[in-house]
């Protein structure tokens, strides 16, 4: 089962749209070498996979996404290389041949996941002999702020609880190297971490409009009312109170990632 929370909304595109090897894959810059043949699972608007695409040209990059709309845009974005195509799939069933890829990248994928080890022993599969598997997840449960604000408490709780609701996991960076554990792959594992900070990726006005965005989109208010989480007049109150929290002078937010770089 794979449950997207997040939306696909304006702000959602624009954060996803920062994406880059410097401040996403830092932790691949090492491997990454000219020719390479790369998977990109969770590729959504495709701007870190062409990021990828840049670094490995000529070699072949598929950036996969469960979301047709998403990968409909990506495919056809003019910026798009040649060495470079977006395509439908669904983790736990993906159609390409076992140790066919030099590298699977799967960034913030796995807190989608109601069963994220099942899709690394699949994704595994797909690593050729001396490839890389690569795992980057956030941790809400991890990220802080200042000045203190009840309502970044209210929006780290709202997601926690809607995740665990459908079966997923948003605490996913401090879980990673348990479910490498599980997957039997604990022992090829580098284990790194990294931050993005905002001011730093985005301001923290941005940072602050885009989750107030998402904490209102349609899809979230449903899933956090249908599961008794929050109704909608408190998520647009904490929506608000974000937006409040970003007007102090010196404003700061931090997401802490995780990230695990496994040889095969």
């Amino acid at each position: 089962m794979t449950q997207y929370i997040h939306g696909h909304g304006p702000g959602a595109t624009k954060a996803h749209a920062r994406r880059n090897v410097a401040n996403s894959a830092g932790h691949l810059v090492e491997v990454l070498e000219p020719g390479m043949k790369v998977l990109d699972l969770g590729a959504a608007s495709g701007a870190l996979t062409r990021a990828l695409a840049a670094r490995v040209a000529p070699g072949k990059v598929i950036g996969v996404d469960l979301s047709a709309d998403a990968v409909e845009q990506a495919q056809a974005d003019p910026l798009r290389p040649a060495n470079l195509v977006f395509e439908v799939g669904d983790v736990y069933a993906l159609p390409y041949p076992a140790a066919s890829f030099d590298l699977v990248h799967v960034h913030q994928v796995l807190h989608h996941l109601a069963d994220p080890v099942v899709a690394i022993r699949n994704l595994a599969m797909l690593v050729r002999p001396g490839g890389w598997l690569s795992l980057r997840e956030a941790d809400f449960g991890a990220a802080f702020w200042y000045p203190e604000a009840t309502a970044w408490e209210s929006w780290r709780q709202a997601y926690q609880l809607v995740a665990r609701g459908g079966g997923t996991e948003v605490d996913a960076g401090r879980r990673i190297l348990a479910w490498l554990d599980r997957s039997g792959l604990a022992g090829r594992a580098k284990i790194s971490g990294s931050i993005w900070t905002y001011p730093g990726y985005e301001s923290a006005a941005e940072v602050a409009a885009n989750w107030a965005e998402r904490l209102t989109e349609r899809r979230f208010i449903d899933l956090a009312a249908g599961l008794g989480v929050a109704d909608e007049t408190s998520l647009i109150r904490t929506a608000a109170g974000l937006v409040e929290w970003a007007s102090h002078p010196g404003a700061m937010f931090a997401m802490p990632h995780v990230e695990a770089l496994v040889s095969l």
